[in-house]
């Protein structure tokens, strides 16, 4: 698994407890940011190619977006990920994704965020969640742990959205966002990186 993953592991894991706690400050910022920054640095380490630096990139845009939403707000955290969206549906265009599939993925997540939170900002960020999260599912990485990433990731969104309305006084958006969120970003990481590090080891073809 490398020491790497683990150690992203232990420190997107154990961000739930400063979640549960109400914690905040400097500290809990970096604590929160240090997960999926670690998974970007263990794909960034591993990148052999232009796929590697694109999936060290969309983890990169979403520990920024951790961070920013943190301390510059809503929509400039959005905005990093958003990036790390259409970064995403880049490195799964090459990787044999079908334009349908991801126009498929972008019109359903934000028909479904429309439906939570009516909002044209949130439909439009929703769009390219949900290319996103089509893009991986009809990749050629193992949709058991990519697109599973990816949906996770989805729901984890759809739980924030919810959680400015349907769910505004719910407990469920504050015990399972960061774990949807934070498992899809390392199973994204975690498939992505594993299936080209064995291709590059075995000289296959993509």
């Amino acid at each position: 698994m490398g020491r790497g993953f683990v150690a992203a592991l232990v420190a997107g894991v154990s961000y739930i407890l400063p979640v549960l706690m109400g914690w905040s400050g400097p500290a809990v910022i970096v604590w929160k940011g240090a997960g999926v920054a670690l998974l970007a640095l263990w794909a960034a380490r591993r990148a052999t190619g232009t796929d590697g630096r694109l999936i060290a990139a969309v983890m990169a845009l979403g520990a920024a977006g951790d961070v920013l939403l943190e301390v510059a707000g809503l929509e400039t955290g959005a905005l990093a990920f958003l990036a790390g969206h259409l970064v995403a549906v880049a490195l799964y265009r090459r990787n044999s994704a079908g334009w349908t599939g991801i126009a498929g993925g972008a019109v359903a997540v934000a028909l479904a965020a429309w439906l939570i939170l009516p909002d044209p900002g949130v439909a439009a960020y929703a769009l390219g969640l949900g290319a996103m999260a089509g893009g991986a599912s009809g990749s050629r990485f193992p949709r058991h742990v990519v697109a599973l990433g990816a949906w996770l990731f989805v729901v984890s969104d759809l739980l924030i959205f919810a959680r400015q309305g349907l769910l505004a006084h719910g407990i469920l958006p504050r015990l399972l966002v960061w774990p949807t969120y934070f498992g899809g970003q390392a199973l994204i990481a975690w498939g992505v990186v594993t299936t080209l590090a064995r291709e590059h080891r075995t000289g296959e073809v993509a």
